[in-house]
């Protein structure tokens, strides 16, 4: 096969590159792969600001959020402007099949959306997060259980995916109109919910070293920060992807069952995805209320840090 090819009028180069060191695929693999998943991995990326993890021959990956001013014209973009750098960021929107390809071709393995369309908040997410351990992905499945109990519990449900590392993401789409401040209060009540059901098992300490080998109840997700997509390969091993599974399979599957190379046959014509995801669902007031009784965990993270300085400091 020749090295360089056009798609959809997308010049593709080097296809035959090796993709990462340890991905055992080409950059044609990619390519090949997020275009025979177009038709799912687009529904989740459209209209929603793009970052991506972009990775180079001989270099460290990237997180890529602003868009490169070689971009074409065609690709749509949205700007923003980002607080913590204090500037102005223009990020893509990845509509459409020929702005996948580009990406594709620009090495873009990782696509990372945001939670949001336009200023409306679409999903409720919780991020699992095993310890290092022989078994950490059945850590991960056994705090999603939990997790699912709590949603249960407050009249909720919500869809799974693996993160194609070895953690899980719940996902739970919520109805149009919820405040910001509200939906990130009711996903901090959520966790505490989870985390009360089985305490040997979870937690939400946010420092690390105070997570004792538990599964990490990650309720940071909300508002700015982004969640790679279903769908989206990782650097990783093996170039696994994150790929949906049902709440009845979780438990008889592992990260690695899902590559660039087995997905989509696993898919055939099917979008778990889409199926599998419940309506958008009001947060119960309850919840919301909870949650703002419960301090944000990157601003109590860093209170904590600097009373543990200073407390090191004094001895």
């Amino acid at each position: 096969m020749a090295a360089d090819e056009t798609r959809d009028g997308v010049a593709l180069t080097n296809l035959d590159q090796p993709l990462f060191d340890g991905a055992g695929a080409t950059k044609r693999d990619l390519v090949d792969y997020l275009d025979a998943v177009r038709d799912r991995i687009l529904p989740v990326l459209r209209d929603r600001a793009l970052s991506v993890m972009r990775v180079r021959p001989g270099q460290e990956p990237f997180m890529q959020k602003n868009l490169p001013k070689y971009a074409p014209d065609w690709i749509r973009s949205v700007s923003f402007w980002a607080e913590a750098s204090r500037r102005q960021v223009t990020y893509a929107l990845c509509d459409d099949r020929r702005t996948l390809l580009w990406f594709a071709n620009q090495r873009a393995v990782e696509y990372h959306p945001a939670l949001f369309v336009g200023d409306h908040a679409t999903h409720m997410v919780l991020d699992l997060d095993p310890p290092e351990h022989d078994d950490s992905f059945t850590l991960a499945v056994r705090g999603a259980f939990l997790v699912r109990r709590a949603l249960a519990d407050a009249g909720l449900a919500g869809a799974v995916k693996t993160s194609g590392a070895k953690g899980v993401h719940v996902f739970v789409p919520v109805a149009a109109g919820v405040a910001p401040e509200d939906l990130a209060a009711a996903t901090r009540a959520l966790a505490a919910r989870a985390e009360r059901l089985d305490p040997e098992l979870a937690t939400t300490a946010f420092i690390r070293e105070d997570r004792a080998g538990k599964v990490f109840l990650d309720s940071t997700r909300a508002g700015g920060a982004t969640v790679v997509a279903a769908y989206s390969p990782r650097i990783r091993p093996g170039a696994p992807v994150s790929f949906p599974v049902a709440w009845d399979d979780l438990d008889r599957v592992a990260p690695g069952d899902f590559t660039v190379h087995t997905a989509p046959g696993l898919l055939a014509d099917a979008d778990p995805w889409a199926e599998q995801m419940p309506a958008p669902q009001r947060l119960p007031d309850d919840l919301v209320a909870e949650g703002h009784t419960i301090p944000v965990a990157r601003v109590q993270a860093m209170h904590e840090g600097k009373r543990r300085a200073r407390a090191r400091r004094a001895e």
